[in-house]
């Protein structure tokens, strides 16, 4: 019987062993084996799926101490009794009128919701886009660059039982003191951050902190400023609590700091290197900001979402660091330069507003993985961060090298606009050039840029500006791939 359903497709990527036990494991909760009858030998089943027998037998002997099997000498393994099913048959004829009856009853969902996030527009980028040959997005990095060796020794030094896991039980509301204390005195001081660990909260990330932040502190007709273009995703935040939205324009010094801020009582900025444009909030417009956010009474949201990663010759300090009466709440992660997928990210603000987040945070989900955030601060404590970073910035300058000479060899037309230590480059192309057909041309090539149309909030977005990331694609691509953007640029 074994012979008509058990299949394995095999990936390079994974152990022998991990997919037999994955797939068996499958079949297993799935009711199809015989409940009476062995499973096939492991001669049988090696021959079928053209494998080694001992790898056949480790599998058996590992699902035999996870109680899935038993062994019954001279006869073969067995499905254990809390494993035996009705069969896949009655099963699936079992779900199939259970998927009928909740259909004839479902509730109107559409008619309940009181908002539709959904319906909000975000970062439009392909779903398949590690499908393409050469993938010029942002906000991804290179899986090659991951520290995986040291990764793993930080979490086995987290793991060893002589140490005291206090990460396995609930924390409630706080976080791990020592992840605070490596934020507070390894990471935050590079910015010019001073800070005391009541004053700093763990988060989901940065996009999770504007969400807290929000929630707390906007509701209806709360007037919000900031920059246009941007980040989309902050602007549906703010959307979301029913804020009224003011635009503000961006150029080459970065957002724009006058009398039509007049009235905002929060500004949302990124001045490290502005989204999505990569231009670095001008010195004198720092302080011209900080002057303005004391005499208006005024508050700041300062993402300093690649606080790590800035390659400037001389980068700008935190605004934050400049900070004299608490009127900056600084955000930021680790996403960028280490892993966007482990969602750890941080909030500086005064020690009242950190409380009353963190109250909130709990209500949520009560803090981010103890787990996740205690092999973090091993990870920062070994000096595995430091070192990391310096191999990361390393390659990070070669790619962004590799992608200014190619884009002057293929795009002398177009105009890079980021600044020199921005993680993307802004791109105006050609007057009249529709980047929206260049990136479908370029996607018939494989070749994948993002449109700068979307990141702009209002009618007057402009059609000739793209963004180029450059961290997924390997170093030796990129010139081909901006050839062949350029060849489809020349077609349009």
């Amino acid at each position: 019987m074994i012979d008509h359903f058990f299949h394995l497709d095999f990936d390079s990527q994974r152990g022998l062993q991990e997919q037999l036990r994955e797939s068996l494991v499958g079949a297993i909760l799935s009711g199809i084996f015989p409940a009476d009858e062995p499973l096939p030998s492991c001669r049988r089943l090696s021959q079928q799926l053209s494998v080694s027998r001992n790898t056949v037998a480790l599998v058996y002997e590992s699902l035999l101490d996870s109680g899935y099997l038993q062994s019954r000498p001279r006869s073969g393994y067995y499905l254990h009794p809390d494993y035996r099913g009705p069969g896949a048959p009655k099963a699936a004829a079992a779900q199939e009128e259970r998927c009928e009856e909740r259909a004839a009853g479902a509730p109107e969902w559409g008619e309940r919701l009181k908002c539709q996030p959904r319906m909000r527009q975000g970062l439009l980028r392909p779903s398949n886009w590690m499908q393409f040959a050469y993938p010029f997005i942002y906000g991804q990095p290179n899986s090659e660059l991951f520290p995986l060796e040291q990764w793993r020794e930080a979490s086995r030094d987290t793991l060893r039982t002589e140490r005291n896991h206090e990460w396995i039980f609930d924390g409630v509301d706080r976080d791990d003191p020592l992840l605070i204390e490596q934020l507070r005195t390894r990471v935050l001081p590079k910015r010019g951050i001073w800070a005391e660990p009541e004053q700093i909260l763990i988060t989901l990330g940065s996009q999770n902190a504007l969400y807290l932040l929000a929630t707390l502190l906007m509701g209806k007709g709360t007037r919000v400023g900031m920059e246009n273009p941007g980040y989309r995703d902050a602007w549906n935040v703010f959307d979301l609590r029913g804020a009224d939205i003011h635009l503000q324009e961006v150029d080459g010094e970065g957002m724009r700091i006058d009398a039509r801020l007049d009235g905002c009582e929060y500004l949302y900025l990124t001045p490290g290197h502005q989204v999505p444009t990569g231009v670095t909030l001008s010195p004198e417009r720092r302080r011209a900001l900080l002057r303005r956010i004391e005499r208006e009474d005024q508050i700041v949201i300062e993402d300093d979402y690649d606080a790590e990663l800035n390659l400037d010759n001389h980068p700008q300090p935190a605004l934050k660091a400049a900070d004299r009466h608490g009127r900056v709440v600084y955000i930021s992660s680790l996403s960028k330069c280490l892993s966007p997928g482990l969602r750890i990210g941080y909030l500086v603000a005064d020690a009242e507003l950190v409380a009353e987040l963190r109250a909130l945070r709990r209500l949520m989900y009560r803090h981010p993985p103890l787990n996740n955030q205690r092999l973090l601060a091993q990870f920062l404590a070994q000096g595995n961060y430091d070192a990391h970073l310096r191999r990361f910035r390393s390659e990070h300058a070669r790619r962004q090298d590799e992608l200014q000479r190619a884009i002057d060899s293929y795009l002398g037309g177009c105009r890079r606009i980021s600044a020199s230590g921005a993680g993307a480059f802004w791109m105006e192309a050609p007057p009249g050039t529709d980047t929206q057909r260049l990136a479908w041309a370029a996607a018939r090539r494989s070749v994948m840029i993002e449109t700068g149309a979307q990141h702009f909030f209002d009618g007057e977005a402009p059609a000739n500006c793209f963004r180029l990331g450059f961290h997924v694609l390997e170093r030796q691509r990129i010139g081909l791939g901006i050839r062949l953007l350029a060849e489809s640029l020349e077609q349009l």
